[in-house]
């Protein structure tokens, strides 16, 4: 096979049809001139031949060129050669196309092993290795194929669940693959991959999976929380613990969650009043009051809000 490539070269501002008006031209000009050259040939030497000759050969050049615009490229084919059959004797009753073929298949409506209905689109990629047994071994080869392939795919789904259906394609596709050759190897026929396009469940059943996948994220997230809630009892325990025989601690720990909860603006504390006497937080509490009232007195709104109940 060779490829004819043509520069780019600058862009053609030439019409369409001038460009055929060159090009005929051309096929002109190399018909004329070996016809020219043959008149002449048979004038001087006064024999008929030569124009013979040059009349085919005009022809023949002239079928010559050809033209290929600025985006294409050409392809001719050299190859793999002539060849000779017997006439009224032999003749050619297929042409086998080697190159790699692309054939869609389809399982509408096929049970999976749980008995759900599915619909499955696919592709089969697979070629011809030995033309003699795809022409003597099978009458149609392409249509041998594509039958294999859709019974192939409807015997995988049989044997396989939903669910691995839908995450375990690429072990199915292998699985399709093996089987599809096992079938079309006597054939002359290799595959090279199977690829799944689509699998398509029933609206309804979709609907239920996914309540079933919310039902089962929101059962996840309360047992996370149970967990969560689980530590920090066990972390207020050992804080407890710690607590339980330092009062000095325990009186601070307080303090500081008061300040915490007085500095944000705008909040509004609930301190029991049992704390006020058991934690010494009188003093605290009364310094406090008397910064609301400095900031109130000044025209500034106070920070927090502190009532004892």
């Amino acid at each position: 096979m060779g490829v004819v490539t043509l520069p780019l070269g600058r862009k053609n501002r030439e019409p369409v049809a001038a460009r055929d008006a060159r090009l005929n031209v051309v096929a002109v000009l190399l018909l004329l001139i070996p016809l020219g050259v043959g008149i002449a040939w048979t004038v001087s030497i006064e024999q008929p031949w030569p124009v013979l000759i040059a009349l085919p050969s005009g022809f023949t050049l002239a079928l010559a060129p050809r033209v290929a615009k600025q985006w294409e490229r050409a392809v001719v084919l050299r190859g793999p050669g002539i060849f000779w059959i017997v006439p009224f004797v032999e003749s050619v009753t297929k042409w086998i196309d080697q190159r790699v073929i692309t054939t869609s298949f389809a399982a509408e409506e096929t049970l999976t092993s749980d008995t759900v209905p599915v619909n499955v689109d696919a592709v089969l990629f697979w070629l011809v290795y030995d033309p003699e047994k795809a022409a003597l071994e099978v009458q149609d080869y392409q249509q041998a194929v594509s039958w294999a392939a859709q019974t192939a795919l409807r015997d995988i789904i049989g044997r396989t669940s939903l669910t691995d259906l839908l995450r375990g394609r690429e072990q199915i596709e292998d699985q399709l693959q093996k089987l599809i050759d096992a079938r079309s190897n006597p054939w002359g026929v290799t595959v090279q991959s199977v690829e799944m396009r689509d699998v398509v469940i029933p609206e309804s059943l979709q609907d239920a999976m996914s309540r079933e996948a919310q039902a089962s994220r929101e059962k996840q997230a309360r047992v996370i929380l149970g967990q969560a809630e689980v530590e920090i009892a066990h972390s207020f325990a050992k804080a407890a613990e710690s607590y339980h025989n330092n009062p000095t601690a325990l009186h601070l720990r307080a303090m500081n969650m008061l300040y915490e909860g007085l500095k944000e603006k705008g909040a509004l504390m609930l301190v029991p009043s049992s704390a006020v006497e058991s934690m010494g937080m009188g003093g605290l509490m009364g310094a406090a009051a008397l910064r609301q009232d400095a900031l109130a007195a000044s025209g500034t709104p106070p920070p927090a809000k502190t009532e004892i109940v």
